[in-house]
């Protein structure tokens, strides 16, 4: 089988050399004006353009430029000019999918690889067909397909590279064409402005829907049904049968920032469509998508934090390597992604759910296999033959360490850590401290994670 190219998201310079030194093949980052990510973005900037584009080539990966917005008509008038000294950096593909801009691209530099964004929503192989044969070199598949469909469209386009997403956020919207974000706070998701309304502090409470299709609260329908009782008279719609508010039950939801504005949500036997999901990680699918042979596994993420990163390639770098020799998924990697930030996992439309005849990937792994983020080793003091760490979250003497390094990772029980000025001292406190460790040098350029509990065959502190 052949091995697929592992493609990881920066937003940063230290996103990108970090990806790479974890195993990354490729990279794929977008300027803030025409990606769907604005925010924690330093690609707007040329010169760090140029650097990223550099340092991948330099170490035999791929830069792909992501160009994936829907203009409005104010940036397509000079987005050939902004584009040219960007194309000039010669990155190896741009990411797109507005029809508009791809056709401006093609004529303009038809040398340039175009690979067709998931926000264009390619779900069959009809539409592979039609991309190809506008110049589309690479299809990114819609991520609601699932593992059958895509090997379908693999089997119907044998001669398309092929990607998809394997980890990350996942949008309430299909394939990320949401609205809510441009009705609540007037920043288009489709522009990369996304507030992730999706995500706020809602509330739920149940209501009911009245005669002219309003929708009251449960209190007010309640009081409703009592001042029509009262007075002797019937709910509308029901002759002589009184009408239990329970009988047109809906469910609203109420934003903590927006009391008063109650919405109505609706929910199936599959769940709610307008609320916050889980995250994907299809790093149990992995051995399959190689199987099928799509070209591209790609990581979401070009917001969160090198450690988030060098996590997830690390990771999924492992899954790739074993399912091309033929070796079963380590259990121990799903432990390893439990410890980012993240809530709660779905392996989204690959697989609706899972067999229990098979392997229970969900609960398969050690819960000792969890850990922390707490800082970065960034220093090796010879003289007190200890290592600089800078704190980002709180850990203490005794506690057992996961050194996380591209060379290969390892776990030390802490037993020695002092100040800058050579005093002990029993715990780091937090972000914005620097420690010094027992750790040995090759420590140096890792990232330390804290375990929540102790490795397997350890005791625990």
């Amino acid at each position: 089988m052949k091995t697929p190219e592992l493609l990881a998201p920066a937003g940063s310079l230290a996103m990108l050399e970090t990806a790479l030194a974890f195993g990354a093949s490729a990279i794929y980052a977008g300027q803030p004006r025409y990606s769907l990510r604005v925010r924690n973005n330093d690609f707007g900037d040329i010169d760090v353009l140029r650097q990223g584009i550099g340092t991948a080539h330099a170490k035999g990966a791929k830069f792909f430029l992501v160009s994936n917005i829907f203009p409005h008509g104010n940036k397509i008038r000079h987005y050939i000019d902004n584009m040219a000294p960007v194309i000039a950096l010669k990155p190896d593909a741009m990411i797109m999918s507005d029809p508009g801009l791809i056709m401006m691209v093609r004529e303009t530099w038809p040398e340039m690889e175009i690979h067709l964004s998931v926000q264009a929503n390619t779900v069959n192989s009809a539409a592979v067909k039609f991309w190809q044969s506008v110049g589309v070199k690479r299809v990114i598949l819609s991520r609601e397909l699932s593992l059958d469909q895509v090997a379908e469209i693999r089997q119907d386009c044998p001669d398309m590279e092929l990607e998809v997403f394997v980890h990350g956020a996942l949008c309430i919207a299909y394939s990320g064409r949401c609205l809510l974000s441009g009705y609540f706070n007037h920043r288009d998701a489709n522009q990369g402005s996304c507030t992730n309304s999706c995500r706020w502090d809602y509330k739920t409470q149940k209501g009911v829907v009245d005669a002219s299709g309003d929708v009251l609260t449960r209190q007010a329908a309640m009081a409703r049904e009592q001042d029509e009782r009262t007075s002797g008279g019937v709910l509308p719609g029901q002759g002589d049968i009184p009408r239990s508010p329970e009988a047109d039950q809906v469910y609203m939801i109420e934003e903590s920032q927006r009391e008063g504005s109650y919405m109505p949500i609706e929910e199936d036997e599959h769940g709610t469509y307008v609320m916050n999901s889980k995250d994907l990680r299809a790093i149990e699918h992995v051995k399959r998508l190689v199987e099928i042979g799509v070209d591209s596994l790609k990581i979401e993420g070009r917001t969160k934090s090198p450690y988030y990163v060098a996590r997830t390639v690390q990771s999924y770098r492992r899954a790739i390597d074993d399912a091309v020799a033929g070796r079963e998924l380590d259990p121990a990697l799903l432990g390893q992604l439990e410890g980012l930030a993240n809530r709660g996992y779905t392996s989204g439309f690959f697989q609706r759910h899972t067999p229990e005849a098979t392997q229970n990937y969900l609960r398969g792994y050690s819960e000792s296999g969890r850990s922390l983020y707490v800082g970065d080793a960034v220093a090796f003091d010879a003289t007190r033959g200890l290592v600089e760490v800078r704190v980002k979250n709180r850990f203490a003497l005794d506690d057992w360490l996961e050194i996380i390094h591209p060379a290969g990772n390892f776990d030390v029980q802490l037993s020695r850590m002092e100040s800058a000025d050579g005093s002990a001292v029993a715990v780091a406190p937090g972000s914005g401290h620097t420690v010094w460790l027992a750790l040995p040098e090759r420590a140096v350029g890792a990232f330390v994670a804290r375990y929540v509990h102790a490795p397997e065959g350890q005791a625990q502190p």
